[in-house]
Order: structure tokens, then C-alpha cells, then sequence
């Protein structure tokens, strides 16, 4: 039955997240956390560092560390990562028809650049789950951060290198 729950829960998110796997991120934390109860706040927390850290898309990511979290098992890790990407699946196919049958529409292209902002509000929303008082309780974690941005935004420091010294530090820190 969990593995039903799973499937409909992922495809549900799937079909009704625009933008990708940030702005998927605050339907995944209702639904996993506050509706379901599978996982808690902290716990989601840190299913995203753990999916931003992983190669692929963070939705996906997070999908399959949700699914192996509540089934214990590879089937429900495929189970969450095939019911989220379905949906993307067959509206790509379904607006790649379209687009070759009505591009010089000015209806179809009004539609796709209405979506733009409700995007941008979404991912928004994702942000703003991210940084509440439960899920960042210490300085450490803000001085990390900071730390990793500075890095990456002025120092132009790698990217893995800046996980792998994070992970240490962190690893050092807790």
C-alpha cells in the first residue's frame, strides 16, 4: 500500500510543479512532512543537502532518498523516482506536439510566458521553507554557508571543492 501512496504522492507532485526540482521542493516537503508524516523537518533538510550535493536533478534526487527512506528498500526509491518523472515525461511529449502544431499561436506563447512568474514565485516559496529558524538553528550553519557562497561567488573556488570542505568541516563541527 505505501508503495501506491508513494506513486500517486510523486506523481501528483510531478504533474503540478512547474519550473523543476526547486520549485518542486516546497510540494515535496507538504506532502512528505505536514500531510503524510513519512519524514520530519530536520530530516528533509537534510534529504536536500544530500540531493544538491548528488549529481542530477534535485527533485529527482530528493524523490529517490524520500522513497528508500519510507519503503527501506530499492522499490520504493524507483517507485518515487519514476512516479515524479512520468508526469514531466509525458507533458514534454505532449508540448512538443503542440509547440510543432501551434508555435505561430500568439495564445500558446502568451501561456508559456505567463508561467515565468508564477516560477519564479514557487522557487520563492522553496527558498523561504529552506531558511526558517527550524531547519538552520546555529551559527555554524550560517558561518558554512556564508563560508560556501563567498567561495563560489568571489573566489571562483570549484564546486566539489567546496562540498568536500564543507562535508569536512561539518563532519569536523558536529
Amino acid at each position: 500500500m505505501i508503495y501506491l501512496q508513494l506513486f500517486y504522492t510523486f506523481f501528483v507532485i510531478g504533474l503540478f510543479t512547474f519550473g523543476g526540482g526547486y520549485a518542486m521542493l516546497s510540494l515535496i516537503q507538504n506532502e512528505v512532512v505536514v500531510n503524510h508524516q513519512w519524514i520530519d523537518a530536520q530530516t528533509f533538510t537534510d534529504i536536500i543537502a544530500i540531493s544538491q550535493m548528488t549529481p542530477g536533478p534535485i527533485g529527482i534526487n530528493s524523490a529517490t532518498y524520500i522513497g528508500y527512506s519510507v519503503t527501506g528498500s530499492f522499490w520504493g526509491s524507483l517507485t518515487a523516482t519514476f512516479a515524479v518523472s512520468l508526469p514531466s515525461f509525458i507533458i514534454v511529449l505532449t508540448i512538443c506536439r503542440l509547440y510543432t502544431k501551434f508555435k505561430e499561436s500568439n495564445l500558446f506563447e502568451s501561456i508559456l510566458k505567463s508561467l515565468r512568474p508564477i516560477v519564479i514565485g514557487i522557487i520563492a516559496a522553496a527558498a523561504a521553507i529552506l531558511v526558517t529558524p527550524d531547519n538552520f538553528v546555529d551559527l555554524t550553519s550560517w558561518l558554512l554557508f556564508a563560508a560556501a557562497f563567498i567561495a563560489g561567488q568571489w573566489f571562483k573556488v570549484n564546486p566539489i571543492v567546496t562540498i568536500i570542505a564543507a562535508g569536512f568541516i561539518g563532519w569536523l563541527v558536529y
